[in-house]
């Protein structure tokens, strides 16, 4: 009787107590997936938890952004995705994030529990119970939407901007997109940092630099439901993919399972040959964009709908405008969104995946809104004289910034829907926008023609990745055979796909994949870019700018003109000791790996060694009165030329910048290895003296009659010596790479240069470098502008 009377007593105490916190006059409630409530007069959210232990999924990301590519914290920036649950312990509910890297897919509980208790989970939050009632319990939700979950302070810290922390008496929770839905709850805060800022990239995007102040968006979604059948990850289909060790698969078999991201896609009448989906994938363009940017992102990712059609669907992808209430960091929304930075950078597509299964919950792709400006600029300095009768004649150059629009927003949504960069597509006539794409521009009769500057639609390569990511079979079909067949078409077609590791440039090795490059083979697309870019330079004029724009702007105009061959000369030097290679799988009869052709590595080191000639990289001296001192209120930026002549333009340190970009990539000690390797294995192979000896012909060994050209010669010796001391030093270097760069060096010191000075600062280098090689570093020449039109040095697309 006395229990009875504890327990009703009890009972009483946690009825008044949820009375007590729901019955506040100034609360206003929200009902959806989680029922929650906020109170004005304290600034909290109360959050009412009805079901322990049933999993779902929260999202963080930022609303609100600082505006810098270098420090990365966009607006709609997606941040990490967790599979969630809360406990009760003791007086707490306990928000626990199970660890679904180690998993045991089995029937037998014991066996789950067993992996459960081998690996760490992570308790996200401790809430204390304000009050129970029936199975419902009142949590102070408010100290976990004021905390940085976003990672903004020691994403400043470690970008040595600053330590920062929350000021909270500057931080307030954020309701206008604080929303309740059945299917998801969203929640926003508006947190201030606080800190003393020691980088310039901070100063120059804030008002106050010592207080930074962002949105972040808090979500709790609803997990689908179990009819998504995941499907099996092929590393040649171009899907990007996800995985996890799962302890109950038999001995025999491999314990780490790998299955594809993809949204869910199900034909309304799957008995048709074409058929409406029962969903489609809609994707809604922010609203913000402005004409005629927006035509083009929505023409350019309606592209994707052709490839669902080419597998039977009709109308399955489909893309709109935002609606004009709706929040682009709802879940519920496939959002491309236009991102503002002060300065270019990079487009990116995320996903919010379901952890468990890899169906993509919701697809966000940022675009960075100067993008188009660097095309326009592109375009800008290739015309023949866009501004010499009329300052309004800028539609040939729009067109072509629009043409590149399309293809990126199609190749940014093509990540968000599941798809990896395919960097051979370029070889095959443009098979992919998963591919880089650097404009396909000719001469024709001295003027340049910009009609095929970029492709239109999506590619070959695309519909088969489509086709083997959503694709649905019947019952009777046997769907490993069916996705085999996929590619095994492919294949048979000549399609390629090598995605990002293989394709950057500086240890790269395929001589097909290559990012921003163009044409069947990398030397004879060099060839074309470089006679573009003479006919270009010749060209290039005063009314390159409208009236009245200061010759400062002339300059930056011709930085990407200058530089135009950088990405096809990166895509050459990967050709010398390359390799030709697939991502082949027992039983398809593809190539596995073999090394380039000993003709075609000739072929390519001859073109190469154009980019090191002086007739190629000094800048004609009739356009040199182009380039005054910059003018008042025009100062350099990070995408001008870097000098080191004051205020005077200098184009020896623009040649010097040029070499240095071959030669880094040329003389990379692991393509000198393999070029020793290649060698040992096949005697007719190129080897690691001959490139050595046919650079040092091209260089050391050329004398101009003209004394600039000799003087932007020079500049051009002095990286080539340097890059060889690196290959004489570098840890990555083989022995024997280290023995043919030190005879080189030795042969350089004897040689007899012609200009007694500059041979005696050559030996001064040199015996410096053998007296003291431990001290030895690569002297940075002026740094190369900005260039890469959308990526870096990582890949572009976000799998959470």
């Amino acid at each position: 009787m006395k229990k009875l009377a504890n327990l009703f007593c009890f009972v009483c105490i946690s009825i008044q107590l949820q009375a007590q916190v729901l019955d506040k006059k100034d609360l206003k409630s929200y009902e959806g997936f989680f029922d929650f409530y906020y109170e004005e007069s304290t600034d909290k959210i109360y959050l009412k938890v009805k079901n322990l232990n049933k999993d779902f999924l929260y999202v963080n990301s930022l609303a609100s952004g600082v505006g810098s590519n270098d420090i990365g914290l966009d607006r709609g920036q997606l941040g990490n995705e967790r599979l969630v649950y809360f406990k009760k312990a003791g007086n707490k509910l306990l928000l626990i994030q199970p660890n679904l890297k180690y998993r045991a897919n089995t029937d037998n509980e014991l066996e789950k529990k067993s992996i459960e208790q081998a690996f760490a989970k992570s308790v996200l939050f401790g809430f204390k119970i304000l009050s129970k009632k029936e199975g419902e319990y009142i949590v102070d939700f408010t100290p976990f939407l004021m905390q940085d979950a976003h990672g903004v302070a020691n994403r400043l810290k470690g970008g040595k901007e600053g330590t920062y922390k929350i000021d909270a008496s500057k931080s307030a929770l954020a309701l206008e997109r604080t929303k309740a839905f059945p299917k998801n709850v969203e929640f926003e805060a508006l947190l201030t940092f606080k800190g003393q800022p020691t980088g310039r990239n901070l100063r120059s995007v804030t008002p106050t630099a010592s207080l930074v102040t962002v949105v972040q968006h808090h979500s709790f979604i609803k997990l689908p439901d179990s009819k998504y059948k995941p499907r099996v990850f092929d590393t040649r289909s171009g899907a990007i993919s996800m995985s996890y060790l799962d302890y109950a698969t038999p001995i025999q078999e491999d314990i780490k399972k790998r299955f594809i991201i993809r949204h869910r896609l199900e034909k309304k009448y799957p008995n048709r040959k074409t058929s409406e989906a029962k969903e489609p994938i809609i994707y809604y363009l922010d609203p913000g964009t402005p004409e005629p940017v927006r035509s083009a992102l929505l023409e350019g990712a309606r592209w994707w709908n052709e490839a669902y059609e080419a597998i039977g669907y009709k109308d399955a992808f489909q893309v709109k405008m935002l609606p004009k209430n709706a929040d682009p960091m709802d879940c519920r929304y496939n959002v491309i969104q236009w991102v503002h930075r002060s300065t270019r950078g990079w487009s990116y597509g995320g996903s919010v995946v379901d952890p468990r299964t890899g169906e993509i919950i919701k697809g966000h792709v940022s675009l960075g809104s100067l993008r188009i400006r660097q095309d326009f600029m592109i375009a800008q300095a290739l015309m023949n004289e866009p501004f010499a009768e009329r300052d309004d004649n800028y539609k040939p150059m729009l067109e072509m910034a629009l043409a590149r629009i399309r293809q990126l927003s199609a190749h940014e949504v093509g990540h968000t829907i599941g798809f990896a960069h395919n960097f051979a597509a370029s070889t095959n006539d443009r098979a992919s926008v998963m591919d880089y794409p650097h404009p396909q521009i000719s001469v024709t009769n001295g003027y340049i023609d910009f009609s095929n500057a970029y492709a239109t639609g999506i590619g070959d390569w695309d519909k088969v990745t489509v086709a083997y990511s959503y694709s649905e079979f019947d019952k009777k079909t046997d769907e490993q055979k069916a996705l085999n067949k996929i590619l095994k078409k492919a294949q048979d077609d000549g399609l390629r796909f090598i995605t990002d590791s293989d394709a950057r440039a500086a240890g790269g090795a395929h001589a097909l994949a290559h990012l921003w490059d163009n044409g069947k083979t990398p030397a004879e697309e060099l060839n074309a870019v470089l006679a573009l870019r003479q006919q270009a330079i010749s060209n290039f004029s005063e009314d390159n700018i409208k009236s009245y724009e200061p010759y400062s702007v002339l300059e930056d105009v011709f930085v990407p003109l200058y530089f135009y061959h950088r990405f096809q000369v990166e895509a050459a030097t990967k050709v010398i000791g390359g390799l030709d290679y697939n991502y082949a799988v027992k039983g398809d009869e593809q190539l596995t790996s073999k090394s380039v052709d000993v003709n075609m590595q000739k072929e390519t080191l001859d073109v190469i060694l154009k980019t090191l000639n002086a007739e190629t990289l000094a800048i004609p001296k009739d356009k040199l009165a182009l380039f005054p001192p910059r003018a008042f209120g025009y100062n350099r930026s990070r995408e001008s030329f870097k000098g080191k002549t004051g205020v005077a333009f200098d184009p020896i340190s623009a040649a010097n910048t040029a070499s240095d970009m071959t030669l880094k990539y040329l003389l990379h000690p692991q393509r000198a290895n393999r070029l020793v390797l290649q060698k040992s294995l096949n005697e007719s192979q190129l080897s690691l003296e001959d490139v050595i000896d046919t650079l040092i012909k091209n260089s050391f060994d050329v004398n101009h009659n003209d004394a600039y050209l000799n003087e932007t010669q020079q500049q051009i010796n002095v990286n080539v010596l340097k890059y060889l001391m690196n290959l004489a030093v570098n840890n990555q270097s083989y022995f024997q790479v280290k023995a043919i760069a030190n005879k080189t060096i030795r042969d350089i010191a004897k040689k007899n240069i012609g200009f007694e000075a500059i041979q005696y600062q050559y030996n001064l280098m040199i015996n410096e470098f053998y007296k003291h090689p431990e001290k030895f570093k690569i002297e940075a020449s002026p740094k190369i502008p900005d260039g890469s039109p959308i990526g870096s040095d990582v890949c572009n697309y976000n799998l959470n």
